[in-house]
């Protein structure tokens, strides 16, 4: 694809749809990084104008992997509607904005018109919106999913406890588990990053999580995030998994790197079903990023955000009961600061809504990155507006192991509280049934971890 635009006088050439899709991208330091971005503000407006003058049918001749060489490619290309495709391929990408973005076009309307775009569409769309354009659009999406309970009801704000410990001690993940619990905090799940991979640590921390559901009869799931070939170890031995845990890269190569494929993803969702412990039919729990493909050296040249919603249509094949992208985690080489965290965080959340993913967003940053905790106010208070399926909390908003700051307990309290939405319904009965919650507001005793001793 070869196309070209005059601005102010100056005229610019783009080569490649992949160059177009890259320099029309908001300025990201990854990008910068791989040296695809636009040289400056001009020609990323250049850029911009001609992709929104792109017709879909363009995006979907011009594939920025080749299917030949790329199963994420092929799986995309494969589940594409073909029958909304064929209503909506000469449409341009501006046209496209223009119908996501009319009032009267919701849920029903966004979601169908995703199930006939390419990720590539997505992210093409993505690029011409702007901050606002991205949380209206994504506050019209709802996306309920089920595992042991279900998420993503309107006016709910879930949230994942993630009482993480340096060496795993099991009674400080407990410490930690119990005080979330007495904020509101673990109606999406109850995970732990681990730090020892091995089978049997998998095996007592899933039991661990496990014992405290039962024991409180907390209508919740559980998950142990480590590596995909741990975790399916320990659930042949006999853990009980609600769901299974892998991070996800928008390029075979990428996946590669993780020491994962597709076809060992079809493996384990055919084991999380066989001996997984929930009833429901959502039982995936996947994590992405922008920037994972390029820390990889398996980014091709294309720009992180237009991967990072070729993770999501990776995602969507095996229908997860949560998606979550850890936006400021991977650090500044990607994500320079926290107006690119904050812009991440939306496009994210856009892109995995309109591919009918229950997104939630890690907010987050790292500590030599130029952001602080009034930068993830800000994003959580937009991202809630958006209608976020859930966010993560820890400790004090600092967690002890992975050695980054996120939201605390009590900032997904207070979120809920000032924008009036609430834990998931089955969630916030149990609240109730505990004394923490009257009529959605907690009591006296919320942030009391002894409740639970």
């Amino acid at each position: 694809m070869y196309k070209k635009k005059t601005l102010l006088g100056i005229t610019y050439e783009f080569h490649s749809l992949k160059e177009i899709m890259a320099k029309a991208n908001e300025e990201k330091s990854g990008d910068e990084l791989a040296g695809i971005s636009a040289e400056n503000m001009k020609e990323r407006m250049a850029a911009r104008v001609v992709l929104a003058e792109t017709t879909l049918s363009d995006i979907r001749s011009y594939p920025v992997v080749a299917l030949e060489k790329d199963d994420v490619s092929k799986l995309i290309e494969e589940n594409v509607n073909e029958e909304i495709y064929g209503v909506i391929k000469n449409w341009t990408v501006a046209d496209l904005r223009e119908y996501i973005l009319d009032d009267k076009h919701l849920s029903k309307e966004l979601l169908q018109i995703g199930t006939g775009l390419t990720s590539e569409m997505i992210a093409a769309v993505t690029k011409i919106m702007s901050n606002l354009d991205l949380i209206q659009a994504a506050s019209k999406i709802t996306v309920i999913t089920h595992c042991q309970t279900k998420i993503g009801q309107k006016g709910v704000l879930a949230s994942r406890a993630q009482p993480n410990h340096p060496s795993d001690h099991l009674a400080g993940i407990r410490a930690s588990l119990f005080e979330a619990l007495s904020y509101g905090i673990g109606d999406a799940v109850i995970g732990i990053n681990p730090v020892i991979e091995t089978t049997d640590n998998i095996y007592a921390l899933l039991n661990e999580t496990k014992d405290a559901i039962d024991r409180f009869n907390i209508p919740t799931q559980n998950c142990v995030l480590s590596h995909i070939s741990s975790q399916m170890r320990a659930i042949e031995r006999g853990a009980p998994a609600d769901m299974i845990f892998q991070s996800l890269a928008g390029t075979q190569t990428g996946n590669e790197s993780f020491g994962i494929s597709i076809s060992m993803l079809e493996e384990a969702a055919s084991l999380i079903f066989e001996k997984g412990t929930a009833e429901g039919p959502n039982r995936w729990y996947f994590e992405t990023g922008q920037g994972s493909e390029l820390s990889a050296d398996a980014h091709f040249d294309v720009d992180q955000l237009t991967l990072e919603s070729r993770c999501y249509g990776l995602a969507k094949h095996f229908n997860p009961f949560i998606v979550n992208t850890v936006v400021g985690f991977i650090g500044p080489e990607y994500l320079y600061d926290s107006k690119q965290v904050l812009r991440a965080g939306l496009e994210d959340h856009f892109m995995g809504k309109m591919h009918g993913l229950p997104m939630g967003v890690d907010v987050c940053y790292t500590n030599h990155m130029s952001a602080d905790q009034n930068d993830m106010d800000n994003l959580s208070t937009l991202l809630s507006n958006a209608g976020v399926n859930f966010v993560i909390g820890v400790p004090m908003a600092d967690d002890c192991m992975l050695n980054y700051q996120s939201l605390s307990f009590h900032d997904i309290a207070t979120l809920r509280n000032v924008l009036g939405v609430s834990a998931a319904p089955e969630f916030a009965d149990w609240l109730e049934k505990q004394g923490l919650s009257v009529s959605g507001q907690l009591t006296k005793q919320a942030g009391d971890p002894s409740l639970f001793l």
